[in-house]
């Protein structure tokens, strides 16, 4: 991979650039259904507002916006720790191929410490699930995938 990946937390002024980001993330063929905008515009002022809980991400390679990533943190009594729930991770056309998507779960592992890291996938995102299989996550039932980081 050429490019250098960059992660910044997302901003207020990051808002349409999100909103647009997650537009196109809903009309790619990584989703099967469609999600009402309202979805988004709340999500991003929930992070906005507590940013501890709902993390938001921007990823840059080159100086341009390569995808944007939306963690959820929780701490689960079953499991003893912070579980990371990474709901959304898109990386635009232009920017997939390129290792990004491992370069962005090497950088999480090291800066989002939990117990536990889950992730979900459509059952026909077969790009996603080959990466997720190669960084060592594990399918559950329902596509979700769950690796433990202890």
């Amino acid at each position: 991979m050429s490019e250098q990946l960059k992660i910044q937390t997302l901003t207020a002024e990051d808002r349409e650039e999100f909103l647009s980001l997650s537009r196109d993330f809903y009309r790619s063929d990584a989703v099967l259904h469609e999600i009402d905008e309202s979805c988004h515009i709340h999500a991003f002022d929930e992070m906005m507002r507590s940013g501890e809980y709902l993390l938001g991400y921007l990823l840059k390679c080159d100086g341009k916006t390569a995808g944007y990533a939306v963690l959820n943190k929780m701490f689960m009594r079953e499991v003893g720790g912070t579980v990371v729930w990474i709901e959304e991770l898109y990386i635009t056309p232009p920017f997939q191929g390129k290792g990004l998507g491992s370069a962005f779960f090497a950088w999480l592992e090291q800066n989002v410490p939990a117990v536990r890291y889950r992730l979900e996938a459509e059952p026909d995102n077969v790009r996603a699930m080959a990466l997720y299989r190669r960084l060592g996550y594990e399918v559950l039932p329902y596509v979700q995938m769950i690796k433990d980081v202890l």
